[in-house]
């Protein structure tokens, strides 16, 4: 046992070494680094013991205090301070001693070793083992006191409650070296070597010092990559949403707001092949139900049939709420007009912008005027005289249920007034 115990020992102070010169090659520390421990329970003293003395199976009590230094999300330090207190059961002689102990330890943590983040980012568990000097001492009948050297290894589970504080319940074994005085106090010996024996059992809390964002402890290897890594795809999955479903994905679409089944090319555009700003289909759809050829080649519309349907609202551009950019299918109630207005250059229009009854009446006045204007802008971009374009807030429009959303949605829109 004792061979397992400072094999165990070596290892753990190998280990640290090596967590030293590992920590040279790092990048800058991101992680707090020191931790204070405060901890209290029960104690068992196994040997020696004098023939006739005993303490009960769980005897109280301990009393332990620590500061840990960890040189990186697996190795460390720690120094602590341990005091125990010895007391007859019932039916034992009286006694009553004192241990008191100091200890410099090696720190393993375990949950990183053993990789516990793939399962729980909670419980963590440290391995730790060192050496130390220890004191016994009993004032009454007679004052005994030894000073021994003492190896010391246990394990501590964890329980994460912040980025701050750590739950932890440890189980410690401690023998010590040279041990003259037995536990109760009563005897000596002279048995050189590690001839004292004693356990104990504290539950306790872990406060982690300074100011970065987490401890060593709960510190995953390669984490600030693998957030890096996530991020990328993010950006990539972002990069490749379709806003307007036109087959074409947003980072190589240069026309974003393309009406549902509108033909695009590679590039999302709507395809226009006479080159008038007014994609194919919307001009076909207009050459079909509203024009007429007169069998020379040339076309003639029903100027007057256009004009009653826009007139009579039922030509639209509809927005989302609180929103002064078109929806994605309405645009081409847009490109309607847009038509209307290449085909008859004396014509003019108010584009008037209306909104629903959620919200203050002066927001929504504004809001209808920035609808307004939007739709202004884009036909002012497709090369139409702003001169002939009148905005027009009409606020609130009050003609529908203002509880149902379903009917707010047609009177959020901007319709329009040819002349």
């Amino acid at each position: 046992m004792k061979k397992i115990l400072l094999t165990l020992c070596f290892a753990l102070a190998l280990n640290t070494l090596s967590a030293q010169t590992e920590t040279v090659e790092t990048k800058a520390i991101d992680f707090n680094q020191w931790s204070f421990e405060l901890a209290g329970g029960f104690n068992k003293p196994q040997r020696p013991m004098t023939a006739g003395y005993s303490t009960t199976v769980v005897s109280p009590y301990t009393v332990d205090l620590g500061v840990r230094y960890m040189f990186n999300n697996k190795f460390g330090l720690k120094a602590d301070f341990g005091y125990n207190s010895f007391t007859n059961e019932d039916e034992s002689m009286d006694f009553d001693t004192k241990y008191y102990r100091v200890d410099l330890q090696g720190v393993a943590n375990l949950g990183r070793i053993m990789n516990f983040e793939k399962w729980t980012n909670t419980f963590g568990l440290l391995g730790h083992a060192g050496f130390g000097l220890s004191f016994l001492e009993r004032k009454d009948p007679t004052y005994v006191k030894d000073r021994m050297g003492n190896f010391m290894v246990g394990v501590t589970g964890q329980i994460k409650l912040s980025d701050r504080i750590a739950l932890t319940g440890d189980f410690t074994t401690i023998t010590n070296a040279k041990q003259n005085v037995a536990f109760d106090g009563a005897s000596s010996n002279n048995i050189r070597g590690f001839n004292g024996s004693l356990f104990t059992g504290t539950a306790g809390i872990t406060i982690y010092l300074t100011c970065n964002a987490k401890h060593a402890d709960w510190t995953i290897d390669n984490e600030d990559r693998f957030d890096a890594i996530d991020a990328r795809f993010v950006v990539i999955e972002n990069k490749m949403l379709d806003t307007d479903n036109d087959g074409v994905a947003d980072y190589l679409d240069q026309e974003q707001n393309t009406p549902a089944g509108q033909m695009v090319d590679t590039k999302g555009r709507s395809i226009d092949k006479n080159n008038n700003n007014v994609p194919d289909e919307t001009e076909a759809y207009v050459m079909k139900n509203y024009a007429a050829n007169t069998g020379d080649g040339s076309v003639v519309y029903n100027n007057d049939l256009i004009k009653s349907l826009i007139n009579g609202g039922y030509v639209a551009v509809y927005f989302d709420f609180d929103k002064s950019t078109p929806t994605n299918v309405s645009t081409e109630g847009t490109d309607f007009i847009l038509t209307y207005l290449r085909n008859n250059p004396s014509a003019s229009v108010d584009i008037i912008g209306h909104a629903d009854e959620l919200g203050r009446s002066a927001y929504n006045d504004k809001l209808s005027n920035a609808r307004a204007a939007n739709v202004k802008n884009t036909l002012v971009k497709a090369n139409i005289d702003a001169s002939r374009l009148n905005v027009i807030a009409a606020g609130e429009d009050t003609s529908v249920d203002k509880d149902s959303d379903t009917a707010r949605k047609l009177v959020r829109r901007v319709t329009f007034i040819v002349k």
